[in-house]
């Protein structure tokens, strides 16, 4: 079975909120079997456009990664990112050669 991955491109406008965000989002990852690949860190851009923090986060499977997103536990602390950047999300199957 294939993995699933969230990635993510963030613009925080409110470091207050983002770190609430953060701190609260471990509960759903962990629920659904969610480990962090990329969490900010530096990077280059070669092509195209980028935000200020990237984050790749693997789950077991595409299931569990969408499964994830549309839980009571995400959704919650979602407001708190929400409400602290501008931000881009995909959800994606991983390949499974």
């Amino acid at each position: 079975m294939a993995k699933g991955y969230w990635i993510g491109r963030v613009d925080v406008t409110d470091m207050d909120a983002y770190k609430l965000y953060v701190a609260g989002n471990g509960k759903a990852f962990a629920k659904f079997g969610g480990k962090f690949l990329v969490r900010a860190g530096d990077f280059v851009t070669k092509e195209g456009e980028s935000r200020g923090r990237n984050v790749v986060l693997e789950f077991p499977s595409y299931a569990d990664a969408l499964a994830c997103y549309e839980s009571p536990e995400y959704q919650e602390v979602l407001k708190l990112r929400i409400d602290a950047g501008i931000a881009d999300l995909i959800i994606v199957e991983g390949y499974d050669a």
